[in-house]
């Protein structure tokens, strides 16, 4: 074959196709004079340009909202009224008639009012930026001649491997799933949001491949490896046979996984284990039910502002819990409110911040604009009228921000019994532990909720003080750590001693290798991805809880990650032995 990628496996299948190479950045500008007599039909290209863009822009929203739906759409609706800003317009004729040629013109104030609407002190004006890089992307690549890249054109059925530099907003509502079949990107990481998104959408992707968009022209065929981590270009037909016998294998072990999607999740020794789901859409819930899963430990509500012009109102978000609410018919239902920030695609302002994974986000964003957190809140109290809700705040690091939380709570109760709504009132409050001060200070929080979830993407980066989207720091990414299992102990023995329950929520708990040791470290809930329920319950069949238990210890008392891995993979694979499921490269066990 021509070449092989290598990078991160951040969700599993084997796919071929060709490649639908997608370089979304604002390109280059040279800078060019235009004599006076070439002013007037400079102006007219430029409009030109701008028309074209608008009915491109008009035609993708609709594409967008008959794959994604009208809410995310609705993204587009802020780009065509940057076109139609009379200002706007009339800067850039401005410099034209200076003799700018169009495009540097364009390019010029484009870049001025990005780096004044990214400083601004609003957040709901700082996310205008994004919009704007969007257009003056699409308008400047009309005006230079470029290639058109837009995903929207995929035509269904093409079957081609996405490879671009990484997803923003407007490219992740236009994904349509009847014409791309993988992702490939140059940036990010297992636990990123585009890993995280791709395993929601069932999509095999490899994260963190460098610098493929620069290499590759668009034309090749390649293999995405998404168990493996690899994107191989321009492979032989023997290669790509070799693949597809990799493939068959793997689903033939996936299909006899879909036996223990009904099995009791009990170890040989019987302890106990619940398995619930993580949610990312309201459109996976009905899928997420038919799993296994006991329930949703995890409901991401990011999805609802990312890439939005405006904050969804009150029925808007209560319709998108009530339909995962109802499709679990009473089963818990645990949402987490707002995570905006860090690795999370932009929204409503962020990431614009310096260092957003430790700024104004999560919990400390919804704290500081307690009326928009209410009308979350209220959307949750009325979705508890439909089921089992459970409500959990995350990147709590201290006592007071629960009690404020709850404050407002109890306001948005209030409110809602003047409006005569119905609504559940005595919705339990939970805490994502994330961070290393949330778990040497867990006992704190023992009489203020009612549970606790650990999210073990955040806290692996911070205990370890590595970037979980950072490519260059992938081998560091250790959620094995000796440091960060300790902290995980700390966790489960402080809800034991409050009496309270604890789920592990983050990517670690769907990794076989890693849900045995959390297994052994007393965790009795864990919530996966969808596609990993029976995975997960045919480990906890096969395993001792005892065993589980005796490896972690070891794990913990290790004076390495390596070390760790090493000692928990051997008894892990001693457990269970040459199993099927274990032999296609499984993600900790490869």
């Amino acid at each position: 074959m021509d070449r092989t990628f290598v990078g991160v496996p951040a969700s599993p299948g084997i796919v071929v196709g060709p490649v639908r190479l997608l370089r979304w950045e604002v390109p280059d500008v040279r800078h060019r004079i235009i004599q006076d007599d070439a002013i007037v039909d400079e102006i007219a290209r430029f409009h030109a340009a701008i028309g074209a863009a608008k009915e491109r822009l008009r035609h993708v929203r609709a594409r967008a909202e008959q794959t994604a739906g009208a809410e995310e759409a609705a993204i587009f609706d802020a780009q065509i009224l940057i076109l139609d800003d009379e200002m706007l317009l009339a800067e850039v004729e401005s410099n034209i008639r200076q003799n700018y040629a169009a495009e540097k013109a364009f390019d010029l104030v484009m870049l001025e009012h990005r780096q004044q609407f990214a400083r601004h002190a609003q957040p709901m004006l700082r996310e205008r930026a994004n919009d704007l890089t969007d257009v003056h992307i699409r308008v400047l690549t009309l005006l230079l001649g470029l290639p058109d890249h837009d995903p929207v054109d995929v035509p269904k059925g093409a079957n081609a491997i996405l490879v671009t530099h990484d997803l923003t907003p407007s490219l992740t509502v236009q994904l349509d799933r009847d014409a791309i079949i993988g992702i490939a990107t140059d940036a990010g990481t297992r636990t990123s949001h585009v890993a995280i998104l791709a395993r929601s959408l069932g999509l095999p992707a490899v994260l963190g491949l460098r610098d493929a968009t620069t290499r590759l022209t668009g034309s090749e065929r390649a293999v995405l490896d998404g168990t493996a981590g690899v994107l191989a270009v321009n492979p032989t037909e023997p290669e790509v046979e070799a693949y597809r016998r990799r493939a068959r294998r793997e689903a033939e072990a996936q299909a006899q996984l879909r036996e223990f999607a009904t099995a009791e999740p009990v170890t040989l020794d019987g302890v106990r284990v619940r398995i619930y789901a993580n949610v990312d859409l309201p459109e996976e819930a009905e899928a997420a039910a038919r799993s296994g899963a006991e329930g949703v430990g995890l409901m991401r509500t990011e999805f609802l502002i990312v890439g939005r012009a405006t904050m969804p109102d009150e029925d808007e978000q209560y319709r998108a819990y009530r339909r995962v609410v109802e499709a679990f018919g009473g089963r818990p239902v645990v949402i987490r409110t707002f995570d905006i920030g860090g690795d999370k695609l932009p929204a409503v302002g962020y990431p614009s911040e310096p260092n957003p994974f430790l700024g104004w986000r999560a919990i400390r964003m919804c704290l500081d604009e307690p009326e928009l957190f209410k009308v979350q809140l209220r959307a949750l109290l009325r979705a508890g009228a439909h089921g089992d809700v459970r409500i959990m705040l995350p990147l709590v690091v201290s006592l007071d921000e629960v009690r404020q939380a709850r404050t407002l709570l109890t306001e948005a109760c209030e409110e809602l019994a003047e409006r005569g709504a119905p609504f559940r009132a005595d919705l339990p409050l939970g805490v994502m532990i994330e961070t290393p001060a949330a778990a040497v200070a867990a006992d704190s929080f023992g009489r203020d909720v009612s549970f606790f979830s650990i999210g073990t993407n955040d806290l692996v980066q911070y205990t370890l003080a590595v970037d979980r989207g950072n490519a260059n720091l992938t081998s560091r990414f250790t959620p094995l750590h000796p440091a960060v299992l300790r902290l995980i102990r700390t966790i489960a023995d402080a809800a034991r001693a409050g009496g309270l329950e604890v789920s592990v929520c983050g990517e670690m708990a769907s990794d076989p290798l890693m849900a045995f040791a959390l297994i052994g470290l007393g965790l009795r809930v864990l919530s996966v991805a969808p596609r990993s329920v029976a995975l997960v319950k045919r480990i906890v069949r096969g395993i001792t809880a005892d065993g589980a238990s005796q490896a972690a210890l070891e794990a913990v008392d290790a004076p390495t990650a390596a070390m760790a891995e090493q000692g928990l993979r051997r008894r892990f694979v001693a457990a269970l032995g040459d199993a099927p499921f274990l032999r296609g490269g499984l993600p900790g066990l490869a």
